[in-house]
């Protein structure tokens, strides 16, 4: 019955309304008309209705209700008249959650219930909706059908549309189109939600070169502005010596005289050939000359100078030159040179050349204008004609020599080289005069020498003349001269044995270890970065798909394209928008320390990118994720040797690390990665801690909060973080590994756990735990490495269990012992922390803690208690109820 009544505010409203509550077996309809869904598969219906309450209804039978009925049909046909009571579907139940009595509508007040229900999966064009009364009094007072949908946005330049929401929970995977002046840089795509909200964005679009980003839009580069790359951030103004008269500029065009190489970056200044090497020096040496020179005075700015050489002969008058030809050499190289120096060999003797020495860089052959040159004239040396003069002892000699006819400059001395015939490469001995003549004296009697001079003048060093052979007298028998050689011999040798000794202990180098290299020591972060991680270009990396956020950006996993191999899977830390300088520093600082590592069992990095948005650390890619999680998930299905080889590599990367004087601070399975083959890898670095006074407090970290129940007392108290403290972290990360991820002191505060290991109080052995594991010491990681190998190779060691109480605390009379009673399986349950089984031992009939006294393994099974580790755990409870009775210290 369609009605007219007033709301609470006194406004006409109208209802439909039915109240023949006095008649059994009422079934009364009302449908509306077909809805058309218009492409969504989820829809939601809201209904506004008035109910009234039966007990305010004297006299009325027991067939009154205080419930209606939801159905709808889904359909294509939009004209409907008949749909038959069994094809619709049920939606649900509505019930009011206030009703109004006689009181109430004397007073003309009508309570309005506003109901939400949805549809999912539709498929056809449309549906119609109804309404079933069996016997209530309502009144239906609105109807609004509405379906969500994600509105249109811009991310990343990338345009969404308005988008639909999926059925259920079912994600809408969305592809985004570039906005203006924009491209792809990875295909953009995001996931609509089923509650209209936008998820994570993947892939992004550019702007395209000449174009930069500006909220959201792509506007072009300035004039005197240019963008060379669509993966640059921002426009940039033009380098030196270069200009961008209109907008849109893709690059800066130079200045007159000025030029830019094909090789060289778009951002780099124009530059232009350099000027002329200056400061030439010559150095005859016989047929050889070294030719040195300054660098230019004007680089043109840049910094790949280069030199050639141009070789001409000249003849004595030196008016007719031609080129000097193949006969010549030069070293290194006569093209290209980097260095301001060459040899150049095999010229003939008293003869003059010309050599000219360009000066070059990049855009030298760009340039019209020719090459800045230096021109050097050489004349090579003559020989020395030696003469020998009539005088020779037992010792000594006297040579006389006459220099060249014409030498090259003015003789500034001779230099005359001599041996014993037959040993040049042995010994031979070098001596310089002014004179053209000289006493060779201190020579063996009885010795043939060979002796050869040359000249030397301010162009350098003429050749050699032709050998000299001259014997000595012999020595007289009984000459008091003859011991004192014997005696400088046996001299020269024991100090030739000297020498041979002293250079053996030189040569000798100590090994040395390699020590870590904290980044905030260096002035300028990024140096660090520079130093220890290698830049990978933005374009080899592909991000797939989001797995976990950090406290700087998101965590992404996806493939790195390097250069010669396959790609390798890789995982992504971004550094989101908006950060700071002193963010960027912090983020990029654990790259600077995790660069300086290299072990199987150190998480390794591949590489940083830098030069472009947004910042990413690339490392190796863990399939297994984190250690404390993969256990949880995996509890009781692993082996003891499983387990024990998993802490080996532990121990060995922290062997590592304390090796190299890196203290970790933060050593817990949440921190160690796992990956495909089991291997467990240190992660985390570059974290700094304060202990606040608050006892309940934990050591801030950039990365979060780290609990106090992993860090050595002597850490907590006096803030001294060793190589010693990480050890104790790595037994507490032990007691992790053994105990499948449970949680250490469980649900004990901070302050209790500090205070309980103040008094003494140690973790107990987890279930299952080898008594070898279980010991109070503190080892050096070396140590550890040791003793864990040993195991592995004898794993019987490993039968023998330790007690595994299910009490919290040591026996000893001044330990605390927090114990309470339980009473019921729920709270038994509850204790030893497997209460997500409550309701499983219900259903099974488990109402009394007797009752779970003589449960077995397949019992539990039936249950639904499958796992393992849970399977242990409860039925080690269950002994402890056996030998204690219910009274169950926890």
């Amino acid at each position: 019955i369609f009605h007219l009544v007033m709301d609470e505010r006194n406004t006409p409203m109208r209802t439909y309304q039915v109240c023949n509550v006095m008649e059994a077996n009422q079934n009364n309809w009302l449908r509306t008309r077909h809805i058309s869904r218009e492409g969504a598969q989820r829809v939601y219906i809201e209904i506004k209705f008035t109910l009234r309450d039966c007990n305010s209804l004297p006299g009325v039978p027991g067939t009154c209700k205080e419930t209606f009925n939801m159905y709808y049909y889904e359909s294509n046909n939009a004209n409907l008249w008949f749909i038959k009571e069994s094809q619709y579907v049920k939606i649900d139940t509505i019930a009011a959650d206030e009703s109004f009595t006689q009181v109430d509508v004397g007073d003309r007040v009508m309570k309005l219930n506003t109901e939400v229900r949805d549809i999912s999966n539709l498929s056809k064009k449309g549906f119609y909706l109804a309404f079933q009364d069996l016997g209530a009094c309502i009144a239906l007072v609105s109807v609004r059908v509405f379906y969500k949908k994600c509105p249109l946005t811009v991310l990343n330049l990338a345009q969404f549309p308005d988008t639909i929401t999926g059925g259920d929970t079912a994600l809408v995977e969305v592809h985004g189109v570039c906005v203006n002046a924009s491209e792809e840089f990875e295909p953009p795509k995001m996931y609509c939600s089923a509650d209209g909200g936008w998820l994570v964005p993947i892939g992004r679009c550019v702007c395209k070169p000449g174009f930069e980003e500006n909220k959201d839009i792509c506007q072009p580069c300035r004039p005197g502005t240019y963008k060379a790359s669509a993966t640059d951030a921002y426009c940039t103004k033009c380098p030196p010596h270069s200009s961008s008269p209109q907008e849109q500029a893709v690059e800066c065009i130079c200045e007159k005289g000025y030029y830019r190489a094909d090789t060289d970056p778009r951002s780099m200044a124009c530059t232009r050939p350099p000027s002329a090497p200056e400061n030439p020096i010559t150095t005859v040496n016989e047929t050889c000359v070294t030719l040195e020179w300054s660098p230019p005075r004007d680089t043109g700015g840049r910094g790949d100078i280069t030199y050639s050489l141009h070789c001409r002969k000249c003849s004595g008058d030196g008016r007719k030159c031609a080129p000097c030809g193949s006969s010549i050499h030069f070293v290194p190289r006569q093209f290209g040179l980097a260095s301001a120096t060459v040899l150049v060999t095999d010229l003939q003797p008293d003869s003059n050349y010309s050599f000219t020495i360009e000066s070059q860089n990049g855009v030298s052959d760009l340039s019209p204008t020719p090459r800045g040159s230096v021109v050097i004239n050489v004349t090579t040396s003559q020989t020395v004609s030696v003469v020998l003069k009539e005088r020779r002892s037992k010792d000594s000699v006297t040579l006389a020599w006459q220099g060249p006819e014409r030498p090259n400059g003015v003789i500034v001395e001779y230099e005359v080289i001599y041996y014993e015939k037959n040993q040049r490469e042995q010994n031979y001995t070098v001596l310089k005069t002014r004179s053209n003549m000289m006493t060779v004296d201190g020579l063996k009697p009885g010795t043939t020498y060979v002796f050869r001079v040359r000249a030397r003048t301010d162009g350098g060093y003429g050749s050699y003349g032709g050998e000299i052979e001259l014997e000595t007298n012999v020595l007289a028998i009984g000459d008091p001269n003859q011991s004192t050689i014997l005696a400088v011999s046996i001299a020269g040798g024991i100090v030739l044995l000297i020498f041979l000794v002293t250079c053996f202990v030189v040569s000798v180098k100590l090994p040395g270890s390699r020590t870590y290299i904290h980044p905030h020591t260096y002035e300028d972060p990024n140096q660090a970065v520079r130093d220890f991680a290698k830049e990978i270009d933005a374009s080899n990396i592909r991000i797939e798909r989001v797995i976990g956020a950090g406290e700087f950006g998101e965590v992404c996993s996806g493939r790195l394209r390097v250069q010669g191999k396959r790609e390798i899977y890789v995982a992504i830390k971004s550094l989101k928008a908006g950060y700071s300088d002193t963010q960027r520093r912090d983020f990029l600082s654990e790259a600077s320390i995790m660069g300086q590592f290299d072990h199987p069992n150190i998480i390794r990095l591949e590489g940083v990118v830098t030069k472009c948005k947004p910042v990413m650390i690339i490392t190796e890619f863990m399939e297994n994720g984190s250690l404390d999680t993969f256990l949880k998930k995996h509890d009781g299905q692993f082996t003891v040797i499983q387990l024990v080889g998993m802490l080996r590599g532990i121990a060995s990367g922290m062997k590592y690390l304390s090796d190299m004087s890196y203290v970790h601070r933060d050593l817990a399975a949440r921190n160690i990665l796992v990956n495909s083959n089991l291997v467990c890898k240190v992660s985390d670095f570059g974290l700094s801690r304060v202990l606040e006074d608050d006892p309940e407090a934990a050591y801030t970290t950039r990365g979060g909060k780290i609990p106090i129940r992993w860090t050595a007392p002597e850490a907590i108290a006096y803030r001294k973080f060793t190589s010693a403290s990480d050890v104790w972290s790595y037994g507490i990360v032990m007691w992790e590994v053994i105990s499948y991820g449970e949680r250490p002191y469980w649900e004990m505060s901070n302050q209790d756990v500090i205070k309980a290991i103040d008094e003494g109080y140690r973790l107990p052995a987890p279930m299952d735990c080898p008594v070898v594991l279980h010991q109070s010491d503190r080892p050096k990681f070396g140590q550890i490495v040791t003793i864990l190998d040993k195991l592995i190779r004898n794993p019987a060691s490993l039968r023998e269990l330790a007690n595994s109480s299910c009490a919290l605390y040591l026996s000893r009379e001044d330990a605390p012992t927090p114990d309470f009673s339980v009473s019921t399986v729920d709270e038994w349950l509850e204790a030893i922390k497997m209460g997500q089984y409550k309701e499983n031992f219900s259903s099974a009939g488990y109402v009394s803690l007797d009752s779970v006294l003589y449960i077995s393994v397949s019992e539990l099974a039936k249950m639904g208690v499958n796992l393992a580790g849970h399977q242990k755990k409860i039925l080690s409870s269950v002994q402890s109820l056996q030998t204690q009775g219910t009274h169950v210290q926890v």
